[in-house]
């Protein structure tokens, strides 16, 4: 009897086995190929691609593959929304400031000079609106923009001589991406926009006479302390700029509805994982930098007031010309303005406390 019992239950577990569906074989297979805009180099801006392609493949058990690729493997670094936009490729991992010719509001996309930090520029996105008026710029060159990285506030980057005044900015040759150049231009500054790789060279040649790029930890990768002495901070042009995972419309049309959603979680994961790991690399950078020569300064008070007046004034001549641009950033700096009372009380007064009790210890 307890044999017949036993035999019973042993067919009832095959048949529960052979009954039990494969849900690996199940599942969708997708493959799409992901270019950058930023070096292989980069354990954190390129790991952050890769970091947000492992991560879906997690968690939709391999069905769901997204082979990265960096700057010149497939197309060029500043051509990644282009490909993207015409389905050459699927998806890209870049910045929206990349490309504002095609459209200043893709500017706002990643950040403006004079903006927000990252808690505040990440309560834009998901709670003040940001995303949907974003979504508009993005679908008129053919993509979905879905955020996917932040550096965090950035260091205002290297200059072969110091800056003591708005007069040392005349006719100085900088590399800077973004809006902050053409703010840096009303000051005099001959700005251009060199992609990551080429950096390097164009300042160890004296093509241009300073850069900005991120901050410690990337840039002492770079090797800019070899040919830059002194380092300037804050990077008021790039206080949180955020990087994008941007998807071809109908290839993200295309998905699977839990695929997107698994594609959205991945990027917000990455979002968040870039800023935390610059937090934890940039300090240590910054010792060893200054320990090797680097030279640390603060941009004067007089050049930080007269480049966020300018930034101003070029806010309104873009707007006047742009009635999209206006639009949106009318509701971007009400947002950022509520945004900076709020924290000069809740956190910069405690920040401030601290900050000043650490430099007595």
């Amino acid at each position: 009897m307890n044999r017949r019992i036993l035999a019973g239950s042993a067919l009832a577990a095959g048949a529960t086995t052979l009954a039990a569906p494969n849900l690996a074989s199940a599942q969708p297979k997708v493959r799409w190929r992901c270019p950058g805009s930023f070096p292989k180099s980069l354990d954190t801006l390129y790991g952050t691609q890769e970091h947000i392609a492992r991560r879906v493949a997690e968690m939709t058990d391999g069905g769901f593959q997204i082979q990265v690729f960096g700057p010149g493997e497939v197309v060029p670094a500043l051509q990644v929304l282009d490909a993207v936009g015409a389905g050459n490729v699927e998806c890209g991992y870049t910045s929206g400031y990349y490309y504002l010719g095609k459209d200043p509001s893709l500017a706002l996309v990643t950040c403006l000079p004079f903006g927000m930090n990252s808690r505040q520029h990440w309560a834009w996105l998901t709670h003040g609106g940001g995303r949907e008026l974003y979504a508009d710029v993005y679908r008129d060159q053919g993509v979905v923009g879905i955020p996917a990285g932040n550096t965090a506030a950035q260091m205002g980057g290297w200059f072969r001589k110091e800056i003591k005044s708005v007069d040392d900015l005349k006719g100085l040759k900088f590399r800077i991406a973004g809006y902050g150049g053409n703010v840096l231009g009303k000051l005099g500054v001959v700005t251009q926009q060199i992609a990551g790789p080429d950096i390097y060279p164009a300042l160890e040649r004296g093509v241009i006479d300073g850069a900005e790029w991120v901050g410690p930890y990337d840039d002492e990768k770079l090797g800019f302390q070899r040919v830059a002495q002194y380092y300037y901070y804050p990077g008021w042009w790039e206080y949180s700029p955020s990087i994008d995972m941007m998807v071809n419309a109908k290839a993200y049309e295309a998905l699977p509805k839990d695929y997107q959603a698994i594609l959205h979680a991945a990027c917000t994961e990455g979002w968040h994982w870039m800023a935390a790991r610059y937090d934890v690399l940039n300090p240590p950078a910054l010792r060893r930098l200054i320990a090797g020569g680097t030279q640390l300064r603060a941009f004067p008070r007089e050049v930080m007031e007269s480049c966020y007046k300018a930034s101003q004034e070029f806010y309104a001549e873009v707007g006047a010309q742009n009635p999209r641009f206006k639009a949106i950033h009318a509701k971007w700096d009400a947002f950022r303005v509520e945004e900076t009372r709020w924290m000069r009380v809740a956190e910069d007064s405690l920040g401030n406390f601290l900050a000043a009790m650490t430099a007595r210890s």
